[in-house]
Formats: structure tokens, C-alpha cells, sequence
């Protein structure tokens, strides 16, 4: 039997650091709470974020303020139909005066990747970067180079139909552990981003965080409870995604042409445990799936044409599959 309480106790010491980078990321992002704890529930379970959002929501602001909040290297990449995976990765340089080919490692090898409008690259570029970001290495040349934990890819898309891009084959979406959907401030956050950006003082955002803490924290993150009635819920949910009809959905049946895959039940648990960690609990509770349950599921369930036709959304799907499984 796991001691509840000592996970309990040790948790509030681990998690202290978390209100810290939330006081200094806060000082230059205003509301937009929803993002953040996705941004740290990302970084904490060591899984990708990608982010979708009309410009301007301050995606970019966000990502790098974490990156400057945290002792890390940051990249920023712009990515362009006539981008190659040498610009992302590095390339070989041959070097004349030692007459021989030297490595210029690309800017892929930082700890934080801001890769944005993701969709606007070609496949060969998007597959570059996912080999990254689900092995962790990059090949260049004969060498292969491991890279540096943390590494967190934050990739944004716009979600307006336009031409020119290259959407994401649903393989490669599944690589990312969350899908976040961001919306406009409301008119109190966004009168105060106005006085903010009218202020003559520039924001300083100083580092209040090392990477360690950070690999620490991960570690910890994983013991937080998880009790069995849990794991079942977990299951349960997605299980009614591949299977409607056996939990009383039979009408979705026709609204889904596949569900989620097993990385949705393993990101939807370690979500979970970053959630309550973030919480500064130690146990999880059904509330905590609730809360990821979108981000997880959003961009790992198929809908059909019918679905498509009828403005369905894989939200209202996840909705009606919360709504109908049963809550420990």
C-alpha cells in the first residue's frame, strides 16, 4: 500500500517551484491560464504541445517566456513551404583549411522548439522534426546526436483553411501528446494587455527554474497515486471512443471512423498525474481526467464524412463519451 500522505507531503516541497514560473511567466502574459498549465502539464510529462489558434493569441510570447523562465535554450523556427530538413536539423560544412567536412548543428538543438505555423512546411520537414521529437536524436550525415533534456516542441497551427498548407497526416498528429485550442482574452485581460504594451518599461522575464528541477520534477510526477478505479476510467473512456455502440453511443457510431490509439490511455494517465501534481496533490481524481481528457483526445479521434457533414466536432464527441461513461 502506497503511503497517500508522504506522496501528499512531498509533492507540496516538489511543486513549489510551479507557482514561481507562474508568477514570472504572468508577468508577461496576461489571462490565457488554460495555456499555461497545458504548457507545464507538456513539460513536466515530457510530452509535445501543439497549439492551435488564430495569430496574435500569444503563442510565441508564451513558449518563449517559459523557456526564459527555465535556465534553457530557446529556437524559434518560421516554417515555409521552401524549407528543408537541413535547416532544421544542421547540415555537414566542408571545412578547407582541415580539409575535411565538419557538423553545423541546426537550430533543433535547444531545449525549447517553438516550430511555428507547422502546417504551412512540406512532409519531408514535418517528418524531420517528428523524428526528433519521438526519438529524441537527429541523424546528420553518419552521426547521430542525442539531444538534451528537456526538449519540448510547441508547434502552432492556424486553423483558418488557407492555401499552401500541408495538413498533418493523422500519424504524425498522434505524436503530439496534447492539442490545445486557444481562444480570445476577454475584454477585462484585454484591456489590461493594452496599458501593458503602452508601458514604457520593457517586461524582464528572469530565469527562476534550472532544467534539473525540471527532470526532477518529471520523476516525481510519475509516483504521484493513481488507484485502479482510475486506470479503469481511463480505459473506459477511451475504449468508448473505439467502440461506441457498447456504451450506450450506438448514435456516434456513424460520427466516428476511428478512435483513439494506446498512446491516448498512456498521455491521458500521465497528463492526469501532471495535472494533480500541478494542483499540489498527490492522487489523482476523476476530475483531473475531465480536465486533459480534451487535449488528449481532441486530435486522436477520426471522424467521418456523416460527422463532417453535419458540423460535428471531435470536442462534442469527447463531450457526449464524458457524458455517458460512468465516474468512479
Amino acid at each position: 500500500m502506497t503511503d497517500i500522505r508522504e506522496i501528499n507531503e512531498r509533492i507540496q516541497q516538489e511543486s513549489a517551484f510551479v507557482e514561481l514560473l507562474n508568477l514570472e511567466i504572468g508577468k508577461a502574459i496576461i489571462g490565457q491560464k488554460y495555456m499555461l498549465e497545458r504548457l507545464l502539464i507538456g513539460l513536466l510529462s515530457n510530452g509535445h504541445l501543439l497549439l492551435e489558434g488564430v495569430p496574435g493569441l500569444a503563442k510565441t510570447l508564451a513558449i518563449k517566456s517559459l523557456a526564459s523562465a527555465i535556465h534553457s535554450r530557446f529556437s524559434r523556427i518560421q516554417f515555409t513551404p521552401d524549407l528543408l530538413p537541413a535547416d532544421l536539423v544542421g547540415t555537414m560544412i566542408y571545412n578547407q583549411k582541415k580539409e575535411e567536412f565538419t557538423v553545423r548543428k541546426g537550430p533543433l538543438f535547444s531545449n525549447f522548439i517553438l516550430a511555428d505555423e507547422i502546417n504551412r512546411a512540406p512532409a519531408k520537414v514535418q517528418s524531420a522534426l517528428l523524428e526528433a521529437m519521438q526519438e529524441r536524436q537527429v541523424t546528420i550525415g553518419e552521426e547521430t546526436f542525442h539531444l538534451e533534456e528537456p526538449f519540448l516542441v510547441l508547434a502552432t497551427q492556424n486553423p483558418i483553411e488557407q492555401e499552401g498548407t500541408y495538413p498533418l497526416p493523422e500519424a504524425q498528429l498522434d505524436r503530439f501528446m496534447l492539442k490545445i485550442v486557444i481562444g480570445y482574452p476577454n475584454k477585462e485581460e484585454e484591456r489590461l494587455i493594452i496599458r501593458q504594451n503602452l508601458n514604457p518599461e520593457p517586461i524582464s522575464i528572469n530565469p527562476v527554474v534550472t532544467t534539473n528541477e525540471i527532470l526532477k520534477a518529471r520523476k516525481v510526477v510519475k509516483e504521484v497515486y493513481m488507484d485502479e478505479k482510475i486506470e479503469k476510467y481511463i480505459l473506459d473512456i477511451v475504449f468508448a471512443s473505439r467502440f461506441p455502440a457498447d456504451n450506450n453511443l450506438g448514435k456516434l457510431k456513424q460520427m466516428i471512423s476511428y478512435g483513439a490509439s494506446p498512446r491516448a490511455s498512456i498521455n491521458l494517465a500521465l497528463a492526469s498525474k501532471a495535472y494533480a501534481f500541478i494542483k499540489r496533490r498527490g492522487y489523482v481524481i476523476p476530475e483531473d481526467v475531465r480536465a486533459v481528457c480534451h487535449d488528449i483526445l481532441r486530435h486522436r479521434i477520426g471522424l467521418t464524412y456523416e460527422a463532417e457533414a453535419e458540423n460535428v466536432t471531435t470536442d462534442e464527441v469527447v463531450n457526449e463519451i464524458l457524458n455517458a461513461v460512468e465516474v468512479p
